[in-house]
This record gives structure tokens, C-alpha cells and sequence, in this order.
């Protein structure tokens, strides 16, 4: 039997990597999300993991994108560089994705039925989630959250993480800037990389996401879904609040 390794281990979630396949647990919306990966094949998107199949413990198996990527992404969209190449892979994701028309009772992590919208978003388009290898991105991973949405939502929730949207010290504690950083120009400097023609209302578009998120949390764990469930219990709500009460606080700092 091949080796695994351990990629992520927790009680709902154990992904493991085999050879050059990554295998990871099977979910009610997975169907759709490996829609979309194959339209992404199809069309040569090469950021993206390749659908391989089910394995005999029924779990699914892509392949593996290899670089860094985790708690190492945060370093690379410090600089400028890391964060232009960051916002310029979600245009081309978006790019990519334009034509790929789901079936309508297709089941998203956001229900079924929940319309065409603009295009599929990944949902969940962090620092985290995007593989490196040295300063160049070169992967997007897990696509657990895609919905159908406007490009909007994905610009809008990277920029929560990489504007970004957290107070100086834990810009400097944890997310790896040298000093504190200029919101205003970075939020700019994504937005003119993305291909925006301005970043006109992109703060508030950040807080409508951030509230939204906080609902979207609520609900998915009276869906009983994980890590939901547990985040709800241990009080994970109050911080997502504290989060977009910060947002709207100190809202002059993201500019217009």
C-alpha cells in the first residue's frame, strides 16, 4: 500500500497526500466542485487541481500542486510583487471560468438552485490557498467553497486578508509585515492589478462580505456541516463580529 501523508488532520478533514495524488473526504456539493475542475482542464487553467476520481475508501483524488502554500502564503503577498501576482491569479481564474454554464441542480456548499451568477467563485481565495513556488503563485487548492456569485465576492474576500483588514498588531504578530501596512494603497494596488478600473467601493464591498460570512458560518452549522459546528461552539462568531465591527471602525483607512 502507498505511503500518506498527513496534509491536514482534523476530525472532519483528513487530507493526505499519495505519490503525486492528494485524497481528501467527499462532500454533498463535491459533484459540482469537480464540475468545475474539469472545466477548468478542459479550458487549460493550469492553477487548478486535476480531477483523477474515487478511491476504494471513497474519498476524492486530484492531484497534487506542489510549492508552498498554508501558513507560508501569508509572507508572499507582503510585497508588492506577491500581491500584484495574488490578485492577477484571481482575474485569471475568473477569466477561465467565464464560459462554464453548471447544471442548475448542481449542489454547492451554498445550497442548490442558488442561481447562475456572474461566474463560479472559489469562495475561498486567501493567502492560505494559494500554492508558491518561490515568488511566482502557481496553484489555487481547495475548492470546497465555490459558489455561483459576482467576481465581486472573491475580490472582496481576498482583500479582507491581504488589504488587509486586521489591526497593526496583528498585521505585524501574525501575518508577517515588516511594518504597518498602507491599506488604502494596497487595496488600490489589487485592484488596478485585477484589472479594475478603480477601487471605488471596494471597502464596503469587503464589509457586506465579511457580515455575510458570519451568516454563512451560522447557517452552515445548523447544517450540522464542519468545521461549522465546532467554530460556533467554541465562540468563533463574537471574533467574525469583532472582525467587521474593526471593518466599519476604521473604514478611512481603505480610502473612498
Amino acid at each position: 500500500m502507498a505511503t500518506e501523508e498527513v496534509l491536514q488532520d482534523e476530525p472532519h478533514r483528513r487530507v493526505v497526500r499519495v505519490g503525486d495524488t492528494v485524497r481528501r473526504p467527499v462532500h454533498p456539493w463535491t459533484p459540482a466542485v469537480h464540475a468545475l475542475l474539469r472545466h477548468l482542464a478542459d479550458v487549460g487553467f493550469p492553477a487548478a487541481p486535476r480531477v483523477l476520481g474515487i478511491d476504494d475508501e471513497g474519498r476524492e483524488v486530484l492531484s497534487y500542486l506542489p510549492g508552498e502554500s498554508g501558513p507560508d502564503g501569508w509572507a508572499k503577498v507582503v510585497g508588492d510583487a506577491g500581491l500584484t501576482a495574488f490578485a492577477r491569479l484571481l482575474r485569471d481564474y475568473h477569466d477561465a471560468v467565464a464560459g462554464f454554464r453548471p447544471a442548475a441542480d448542481l449542489t454547492w456548499f451554498t445550497g442548490t438552485g442558488t442561481g447562475t451568477g456572474e461566474v463560479v467563485c472559489h469562495g475561498d481565495f486567501g493567502p492560505w490557498n494559494v500554492v508558491w513556488q518561490d515568488e511566482r503563485p502557481v496553484g489555487i487548492l481547495d475548492w470546497d467553497y465555490a459558489r455561483p456569485g459576482a467576481r465581486l465576492h472573491d475580490v472582496a474576500y481576498a482583500l479582507e486578508y491581504v488589504a488587509p483588514f486586521r489591526d497593526d498588531a496583528e498585521c505585524l504578530r501574525s501575518l508577517r509585515y515588516p511594518a504597518p501596512p498602507d491599506r488604502r494603497r494596497r487595496l488600490e494596488l489589487f485592484a488596478e492589478a485585477y484589472g479594475l478600473a478603480s477601487a471605488a467601493g471596494l471597502a464596503d464591498a469587503v464589509i457586506d462580505v465579511q457580515e455575510a460570512g458570519t451568516e454563512e458560518v451560522r447557517q452552515a452549522a445548523r447544517q450540522g456541516h464542519q468545521p461549522q459546528v465546532r467554530w460556533v461552539a467554541e465562540g468563533y462568531l463574537d471574533e467574525l463580529a469583532a472582525r467587521s465591527a474593526w471593518s466599519r471602525a476604521h473604514r478611512q483607512l481603505f480610502g473612498d
